[in-house]
């Protein structure tokens, strides 16, 4: 059973339990209510790709898991919807590739900041950034223009799960590594990533840790990381996830 009582062996186990981890993000004041409306958005395009992890985004989790392995200054940031759906994951992600965690709102409140900072740390967290907001993303006129300085601001590789297309398209312009983890192949967001990974997050953020240990543990190179980013196609996956979902097959 889980922590909702939702017997594993139910045919709809980790649909309920996405449904009940969010329901229970909005009643801690951790998800706002729009983020009911993105979930399910992302369900629809998790039950056309069959619930499961398909071969090229398995691929694009392991171009993730190099790319930070690579990086000087990684960070992944946490809205209201991935601290309520995958906080532990996201604390062990951080952990496997010496990542910095930064809260990231477009409906920004001191108490949903704190909130989310402090669910994060309850998960195991050392630090979490976000609350000091003393920089800025260009371009944008909305909340999620603020950032920490030493976080976001400095990044140069970025998990961005679940991101808002505009704030996607503006960490691009300032030559940031985009890591985006989104169900829907013709999002902004997705388009727009350095690597797109079209798989349900529950799913993706411990799968890219996974590849990072595995990657670490048979000791990868500095020029073999590089070869796996360089050989790494963002737009054959995302042709690779639209084919899937609209034939509801990998060929």
């Amino acid at each position: 059973m889980s922590d909702i009582e939702i017997p594993e062996s139910h045919p709809r186990y980790q649909s309920l339990l996405t449904r009940h981890r969010i329901e229970e993000g909005v009643e801690k004041g951790i998800t706002s209510r729009q983020g009911l409306i993105a979930q399910g958005r992302g369900e629809a395009f998790d039950y056309l790709l069959g619930e499961r992890t398909i071969p090229s985004a398995d691929e694009a989790a392991r171009a993730a898991a190099a790319h930070l392995l690579l990086a000087d200054r990684p960070v992944i940031s946490v809205n209201g919807n991935v601290a309520a759906l995958c906080p532990g994951e996201i604390v062990d992600l951080a952990a496997a590739v010496d990542a910095d965690i930064e809260v990231n709102l477009f409906n920004r409140t001191d108490e949903r900041m704190r909130a989310i900072a402090d669910h994060l740390r309850d998960h195991g967290a050392d630090e979490v950034k976000g609350l000091t907001a003393d920089g800025r993303i260009p371009g944008i006129d909305h909340e999620r223009a603020k950032v920490d300085a030493d976080g976001i601001g400095s990044a140069d590789v970025v998990v961005v799960p679940l991101e808002d297309g505009d704030r996607a398209e503006a960490l691009g312009a300032m030559d940031k590594v985009e890591i985006v983890v989104d169900l829907n192949p013709m999002s902004r967001s997705a388009r727009v990533a350095t690597v797109p990974i079209v798989d349900n997050i529950m799913r993706a953020v411990p799968n890219i840790a996974a590849h990072a240990r595995d990657l670490r543990d048979a000791g990868a190179t500095r020029e073999e990381l590089e070869a796996i980013v360089a050989e790494f196609d963002a737009a054959e996956a995302l042709e690779a996830a639209e084919r899937a979902i609209r034939s509801g097959s990998d060929e």
